[in-house]
Parts: C-alpha cells; sequence; structure tokens
C-alpha cells in the first residue's frame, strides 16, 4: 500500500510574515533568525532551514478533531519557500534524520496507535499502521521535542 507524507500550505502562513514582532507577539508566535542546521525543520518545506534564515514559530493547531486527542504544538515555518508535495512513497530528508513518533487516528480523531521510530526506517511502521482499516489517518511528530511534522494518508 502505497502513502503520500503532506506539508502545510504555505499560503496559510504567508500574511504572517508581514506582521510586526509585536503583533506576532499579540498571537503568540514570534520571527526567528536561524543559528543552526538542523535545528529549525520548515513545515511547508519539509526541509530544514539554513543559518541566516528567518523563520517563524508558533503554536499549529494540527489535530482539529473533536476528540480527546484534539492538538496543537509548536511548529516553524520558512518564508517564501514552495510547499513541499513529496512523491508516493517518499519521505523527506528533513523527516527521516530525526527519531520521529508515528500516531495513527481513526474517523473520530482517536488514537488507534503510536509508535517511535528511527526516521530512516519509518516507512514499514507507516504502511504497518495504513494496512489497518480502523486507520484514517497518520501524523508524524518529531520524537525529542514533540513537535508536529507532517501528515500521512494512503496515496
Amino acid at each position: 500500500m502505497g502513502f503520500r507524507i503532506s506539508a502545510l500550505s504555505a499560503s496559510d502562513f504567508t500574511p504572517l510574515f508581514a506582521l510586526s514582532d509585536r503583533e506576532l507577539a499579540a498571537r503568540g508566535a514570534m520571527r526567528l533568525v536561524v543559528d543552526k542546521s538542523p535545528g529549525f525543520p520548515c513545515r511547508v518545506s519539509l526541509a530544514d532551514a539554513k543559518v541566516g534564515e528567518a523563520v517563524l514559530l508558533m503554536n499549529y493547531e494540527h489535530q482539529p478533531a473533536r476528540s480527546p486527542y484534539r492538538a496543537s504544538h509548536a511548529i516553524f515555518v520558512r518564508e517564501n519557500v514552495p510547499q513541499a508535495h513529496p512523491d508516493v512513497g517518499e519521505v523527506p530528508l528533513a523527516l527521516r534524520a530525526r527519531l520521529l513518533s508515528v500516531r495513527a487516528f481513526d474517523e473520530a480523531g482517536m488514537m488507534i496507535d503510536a509508535e517511535v521510530v528511527d526516521g530512516g526506517e519509518v516507512e514499514p511502521v507507516i504502511e504497518r499502521m495504513l494496512a489497518n482499516s480502523s486507520t484514517a489517518y497518520l501524523h508524524l511528530h518529531n520524537a525529542k521535542p514533540g513537535c508536529y511534522a507532517a501528515r500521512v494518508d494512503r496515496a
């Protein structure tokens, strides 16, 4: 069974880059200059930001389901980057290079499975979880900081 990893849409964040630091702070967000790489994985490009790039750090509701698993967490977004569209079965390097928490959810937004795996070995875990007919979608999180990384669906 094939799978596709989805990035967040750039258009959802473009207007935020025009805000002042004060306006960002009022929204609980901040502008940062990247001082190391890897370390600032962009959820739009699914790539690590380069040293010297500006990124926004903000809270993002990645699990809007009306269930006990409704959730949001911090994400980084780079300015003026195209949205990643990985091929079927492709795992971007920024995900492959990290320890990942893979979480399976059903149609009601209830978590039905979870596993922590090295990003270089994530494909069998994704395939196993998507083989369960109760699984509607998966979320990938960076396991150490816990940040939302991307969504995975059947291709």
